[in-house]
């Protein structure tokens, strides 16, 4: 295993290429239980066949857990968008359009379910109890779907090849649920980074190709704002928190 070439660094973790293999090394933030999900969730996932890359192994590396993957050569979605402006609708079509194979995908029993894991993370969010109460009426007054949620749809989780072939990566929040909420999650990611007016765009597109009421979808973003402002990281949960209101979304 080598560990001499950096491909991405972040604060929690670092991937390294080696060969026809990447290897994420984990910091000691991540739980030993949290990093076997993600492999078993991204094992599970290659056995629906959307294009996902395949997990080689599950090991230590100086001492961290680590996950080795294989290796797609490419450019991010991200990256595309960034360096081609006057393609953006192009690629926001393409990228609605994975988004819409995966939802249409049949489910792997074994996926988490993605009410049971919003119920938990309202429980924990820092609110008052009144609005923790709303939220939970909300979501099981919600429709119960199995549709495959990803959890991270964002274009950084794209990769597409020199040939043009897209491959989906980051399955570490997968789940089963409505796909309205994997929606409402993309949606709050481009607003995250500052991007309101592409996700409004997104949110359109979407709404359009999957014949669905944008209303709904706008429903859901209280819920899932709230079930992902517990992550610890400060800068997000004061805007996520901005989302959580008892009155309808407007």
């Amino acid at each position: 295993m080598n560990l001499d070439t950096v491909h991405v660094a972040r604060a929690d973790k670092v991937i390294y290429r080696d060969g026809d293999t990447v290897i994420k090394v984990f910091n000691d933030t991540f739980s030993k239980e949290g990093i076997l999900r993600e492999a078993m969730n991204n094992a599970i996932m290659e056995t629906t066949g959307l294009p996902v890359p395949q997990i080689i192994e599950v090991c230590k590396a100086n001492e961290k857990w680590a996950i080795v993957q294989q290796y797609v050569e490419g450019k991010t979605l991200e990256q595309l968008m960034a360096e081609n402006p006057e393609k953006e609708d192009e690629y926001l079509n393409l990228f609605v359009d994975l988004q819409m194979q995966v939802h249409a995908t049949k489910a792997p029993s074994m996926l988490i379910r993605l009410r049971d894991k919003m119920r938990g993370k309202i429980s924990q969010a820092d609110l008052d109890a009144t609005t923790r109460y709303d939220l939970h009426t909300r979501l099981e007054g919600m429709k119960r779907h199995t549709k495959i949620c990803h959890g991270d749809f964002n274009p950084s989780n794209i990769i597409i090849t020199p040939e043009g072939k897209p491959y989906i990566i980051d399955w570490a929040h997968v789940t089963q649920g409505n796909a309205s909420a994997d929606v409402a999650r993309t949606y709050l990611l481009f607003c995250l980074e500052g991007k309101e007016a592409l996700a409004n765009k997104y949110l359109h597109l979407f709404c359009k190709k999957s014949d669905t009421a944008q209303q709904y979808v706008q429903k859901w973003l209280p819920i899932v704002a709230a079930s992902q402002s517990v992550k610890e990281k400060p800068n997000e949960k004061e805007f996520l928190l901005k989302w959580v209101d008892v009155v309808e979304y407007e």
